[in-house]
């Protein structure tokens, strides 16, 4: 089978898929996103959707929504600013985007007293309020598609069955029209991956926004796919993705470029791709780090410390991860961003 069929068979089967079954978040978990990392993270994107919401009139109905939401705690951290920032709140029409019946539970814990509205797909937010708009590490969950350059065209990689084992293997070779533009810029031996829902979930939030608001995109990654990054992670550590199915989590790095292309498309003016170390920093993560360090100490300082290194740091999370924003043309960019060239 294809591989995105096989990461999608992997992540969201109902019964044994590795999203629909456990909460794979944090140090007892698989891995660790950076709204776990510190609060830090959370109310920098706060601010910046707060600014973004008084900037653009202060729209009095709009949904605020976020895709892929882990524990909720991201959200949490947002709607802490938003109650701060007079009105917006009470404006505010709560959404978030996962079909996990277990992160669902886990969620409405975190968010507490506050009214939410789940659904399973972007497609399925509403379609006339303004969006303001949020997603951090989604996009690389999304199954992906793998090619391997070849003299004559594009092998896919595959994952099959040797000796009761699963391996990956490669298609015959064949010219791809979805990578043609690719083909002259590579060489025999180069990986190229795509991911055939990223674009659709891109069109799907920019139609919305186009009434009115704005979105974030975080993930590690880059621009122009180039190379293999497909991975399983288990228990913070890389394993192999075809031992134990539905046990691991399975991502590869974004490609930034279509998911821009993809917005400017649908007539959206669009960021420059901004390292998030970068975004944080032009939000003022220091300046709030060292406000909280004032009221700490001894193992509680060291740790806070150390989580701002981690997401700032380019060699930790700040140059890895990247981030990009839309919005609707004519509106001003949201704060700690630059207009795309």
């Amino acid at each position: 089978m294809r591989l995105d069929h096989y990461m999608a068979a992997c992540l969201l089967d109902p019964q044994a898929g590795y999203y629909g079954t456990r909460d794979p978040f944090g140090q007892a978990g698989d891995f660790i996103t950076a709204p776990e990392i510190s609060q830090l993270f959370g109310e920098m994107l706060g601010l910046c959707l707060a600014q973004a919401w008084m900037d653009q009139g202060a729209p009095a109905c709009f949904t605020l929504a976020e895709a892929g939401p882990g524990r909720g705690t991201l959200m949490a951290d947002i709607l802490r600013v938003a109650a701060r920032v007079p009105g917006m709140l009470e404006a505010a029409d709560i959404h978030l985007v996962e079909a996990s019946p277990t992160l669902r539970e886990v969620q409405a814990k975190t968010l507490g007293h506050h009214q939410v509205t789940w659904c399973e797909r972007v497609e399925d937010l509403p379609e006339t309020a303004p969006l303001f708009f949020v997603a951090n590490e989604f996009i690389d969950a999304l199954p992906i598609r793998q090619f391997t350059r070849t003299e004559t065209g594009w092998a896919e990689t595959q994952v099959g069955a040797e000796d009761e084992t699963l391996r990956a293997g490669l298609s015959p070779p064949t010219r791809l029209a979805l990578l043609e533009p690719r083909f002259a810029l590579t060489r025999p031996g180069d990986i190229v991956e795509i991911c055939p829902q990223a674009v659709p979930v891109v069109e799907a939030v920019a139609a919305r926004v186009r009434h009115g608001g704005m979105a974030i995109f975080v993930d590690y990654g880059g621009w122009r796919s180039l190379g293999d990054t497909f991975q399983a992670l288990e228990k913070h550590e890389p394993v192999d993705p075809f031992a134990c199915p539905g046990q691991a989590d399975l991502t590869a790095h974004v490609d930034f470029e279509p998911l821009a292309q993809a917005a400017v498309a649908a007539g959206l003016a669009v960021s420059e791709m901004t390292a998030q170390g970068v975004l944080l920093e032009r939000l003022g993560i220091t300046q709030r780090a060292q406000a909280l360090a004032g009221k700490l100490s001894d193992a509680a300082l060291e740790v806070h410390i150390a989580a701002h290194r981690r997401l700032t740091h380019p060699s930790e999370m700040g140059q890895l991860f990247k981030a990009l924003a839309f919005v609707p043309q004519g509106a001003p960019m949201p704060p700690g961003f630059a207009p795309a060239g």
